[in-house]
């Protein structure tokens, strides 16, 4: 049996048609059409030498970059995109709150991301999916809606250029904005952009979100990664990203060390939570812990299991959520006062930032009613635990295979609970827009 669900597809771009419709270039996209002589602006990142300290990856050698990759670049050049009317709505004019309680759930009423669009099935049953040119895929954005190429130096030295041309051969990456924001800064990440690369995490693409981290270096700069069945909707490989100046709660949760690896990546358990689900930190370097997950996400691939990734503290720590909510749902065993909500819940509601579509929805958002929503999404304690065995098997494996330590995690199931240090407390309030920016 095929599992679908019916929901309404996110706008991400200006460009995105119906599926019924007929994809086009538009004015000025990424494809062959408009390709020849296209520049875009190129920030080239420093890949080498980043290392883990007690605050974070750091180069050896500090240099300043030529322009503040996300002040200045980044939400620059976002702010540039609002101005000049690009989306769909004015997201900095959405309400939003901290609800009161342990963990400070944080809620906002979007009426915008919706509006005008009517549900389509999605299939929930198959996590890896060929990609299809003949539908919605980023190589159709308006090069106006792509603020810059994401690159590694040739050089080892960070470059940012203005306008530089599009190497097509390489297929560059890229960061565009999403025209159906959920918050300030909130932008794309499409690696490889010209491979049309399905939905699906690799090796390679996994390092460069997170070079993506720690490159912005603001622990209030978030990436994103939802898998098919865990509420993607566009299987052309994306990961999401904004800036939002409170703690999410997945961040306040509590975590049980349960094993090390010998490169020095530290997994814990969340607890105390209502998603069960796994944090990854630490490691002797980046592509260190970068390689840990990205193994488990592919593990979770291979599996047919849907996950979520939420990509935190500049690239120190990462939450991997496997998911079920989207396979219940498609079997009529979410309750209907849940799915009244229209919540949808990806990486951002599952971390804690609750995007409610309906001001008695808003107005009524408790901890508790967070809670109960998540806790439909969480696989039940025995799954997880087969999923983590599925995970560590498939670490140790490549870990041998990478030769690069020995095939051991080992295993602590002795460690005390470990709370993660909270966000000065002077941002919890949002007292103003300007005060969460």
């Amino acid at each position: 049996m095929m599992l679908r669900i019916k929901r309404v597809p996110t706008v991400v771009s200006n460009y995105q048609k119906e599926e019924a419709e007929e994809g086009g270039c538009g004015r000025n996209c990424l494809r062959n059409c408009c390709l020849p002589g296209a520049k875009l602006p190129l920030y080239a990142f420093k890949k080498v030498n980043k290392v883990s300290c007690d605050n974070g990856f750091v180069d050896h050698v500090d240099k300043e970059a030529p322009v503040a990759f996300l002040d200045s670049l980044l939400l620059g050049e976002w702010e540039d995109r609002l101005q000049r009317g690009l989306f769909r709505y004015d997201v900095t004019a959405c309400e939003t709150k901290v609800i009161p309680g342990e963990y400070g759930f944080i809620a906002q009423l979007n009426k915008g991301r919706h509006l005008k669009k009517r549900p389509t099935e999605f299939r929930v049953d198959k996590v890896l999916q060929p990609f299809d040119e003949n539908k919605f895929n980023f190589t159709k954005v308006g090069q106006e809606e792509v603020l810059f190429q994401f690159e590694p130096s040739s050089d080892d030295e960070v470059r940012f250029l203005p306008s530089a041309p599009i190497d097509v051969e390489n297929s560059p990456s890229v960061i565009a904005i999403n025209v159906s924001p959920i918050e300030y800064g909130h932008v794309l990440l499409i690696p490889r952009i010209l491979e049309c690369l399905p939905q699906r995490i690799d090796r390679e693409s996994f390092l460069l979100a997170l070079y993506m981290a720690a490159e912005a270096g603001n622990p209030y700069f978030r990436l994103g990664y939802n898998s098919l069945g865990a509420f993607a909707t566009i299987n052309h490989l994306h990961f999401q990203a904004y800036h939002l100046a409170v703690p999410f709660p997945i961040e306040k949760a509590p975590a049980r060390k349960i094993a090390t690896t010998n490169s020095g990546v530290k997994i814990s358990n969340i607890v105390n939570y209502p998603v069960r689900g796994l944090v990854f930190e630490g490691g002797k370097t980046l592509e260190d812990l970068s390689n840990v997950v990205s193994d488990s996400c592919i593990c979770l691939q291979d599996n047919n299991i849907p996950y979520n990734v939420l990509i935190s503290d500049s690239g120190r720590r990462i939450f991997l959520f496997p998911q079920c909510y989207a396979e219940k749902q498609a079997l009529g065993e979410v309750s209907p006062e849940l799915l009244d909500t229209q919540v949808n819940p990806a990486v951002w509601e599952i971390s804690g930032h609750m995007v409610l579509k309906g001001k008695k929805d808003y107005e009524a958002a408790s901890e508790e009613n967070a809670w109960k929503l998540l806790a439909e999404v969480s696989l039940s304690e025995e799954r997880l635990e087969e999923v983590k065995d599925l995970i560590f098997e498939a670490i140790a494996c490549k870990i041998d295979e990478d030769k690069a330590v020995t095939p051991t995690l080992i295993e602590d199931s002795t460690q005390s609970i470990e709370v993660p240090l909270q966000a000065p407390t002077l941002l919890w309030s949002l007292p103003s827009r300007s005060a969460r920016f």
